[in-house]
């Protein structure tokens, strides 16, 4: 009779996991992208919630919270109820590159997001405004010599990828220019397109259209290979520039504490959407590369992230403004 209790018992306990597994989601799940829309992190997002009511029953909210880097967003979501209801969608800079270059960040990647999946890889790209008067690196660092201070680029924030890529390409180049940070890559790119800053290093993915249009001028891809849809525009080894390689990188988490069963059925919709045929050709077709692996390999990940970027930003002695 007692082991006949004993076992209802556990049943008894183990039915609210088994119930939540089947119950969750039963209401719509917001997305909080930590930038403005139109920039990488958004079109991500924007992407892997776009079959949630098809395969999770529940449709996806994207919200933009932006500013400080991506850590207004991502405090948010360190702080929201680790329900599974309120996910992440951010970059390499939200997740590794803050934690070196801001001391009194409010987050800690590591110890406050559970990881869901690395979304997508991207290199960077060096482009320009459309009149600017070079055609390769090599001619914008001669120019950049010849015009010592008059030289401006832009960024999505402090901190972020391409942010970190024009600091070590200046130090690289031995030039200098002035850093215009926004609050997410959709402002800069507009400005660059409209001349108000010289060049920048932006996400292939999110200036691929904008360089095929005559928008802007594309100089070379921060990878050791050329990229099939620039196929024209050089490598930055073949720039002449073998030491600027950057990767960047969008990747989705939630709150620690969420539940492991709730953070496996949002990996499941997540990685299933983004290798969907007509979602996975549409991020390919601007220059996204799709990943979709499990929340343990971007955890590794994640970390030898953190790793590197310290390292990156130490060595440099890199600040912010």
């Amino acid at each position: 009779m007692k082991r006949v209790l004993a076992l209802a018992a556990i049943a008894l306990a183990l039915s609210p996991i088994a119930s939540r597994a089947q119950a969750f989601p039963t209401k719509p799940i917001k997305i909080i992208v930590p930038f403005v829309a139109g920039g990488s992190s958004d079109i991500v997002a924007r992407a892997i919630g776009s079959k949630f009511q098809e395969i999770l029953g529940q449709p996806a909210i994207v919200e933009n919270k932006p500013g400080a880097n991506g850590a207004i967003a991502a405090e948010f979501v360190a702080k929201a109820e680790p329900d599974g209801y309120t996910i992440l969608v951010g970059s390499i800079g939200v997740f590794s590159i803050n934690t070196a270059l801001f001391k009194d960040l409010r987050y800690n990647p590591l110890r406050d997001f559970v990881p869901i999946t690395l979304a997508v890889t991207t290199p960077n790209i060096l482009v320009t405004k459309p009149d600017m008067p070079v055609a390769t690196m090599k001619e914008l660092v001669e120019f950049a010599k010849k015009n010592p201070e008059k030289l401006s680029y832009c960024s999505s924030g402090t901190g972020s990828s391409d942010h970190l890529t024009g600091e070590v390409f200046k130090q690289t180049a031995g030039t200098t220019a002035v850093h215009v940070p926004y609050k997410g890559g959709a402002a800069c790119q507009t400005d660059l397109m409209g001349g108000q800053v010289d060049y920048s290093f932006q996400n292939l993915g999110a200036v691929t259209s904008y360089i095929k249009a005559g928008r802007m001028k594309a100089l070379a891809v921060t990878a050791n290979a050329r990229n099939p849809q620039l196929p024209n525009v050089p490598s930055a080894p073949e720039a002449g520039f073998p030491d600027l390689i950057v990767t960047s990188w969008q990747a989705v988490v939630a709150p620690a504490k969420t539940p492991r069963d709730i953070v496996m059925k949002l990996n499941d919709a997540i990685v299933r959407t983004l290798k969907s045929p007509d979602v996975r050709e549409r991020l390919n077709q601007i220059g996204f590369d799709v990943v979709a692996g499990t929340p343990e390999e971007f955890g590794q990940f994640m970390k030898a992230e953190v790793e590197r970027w310290t390292l990156v930003v130490e060595r440099g002695g890199i600040k912010t403004e």
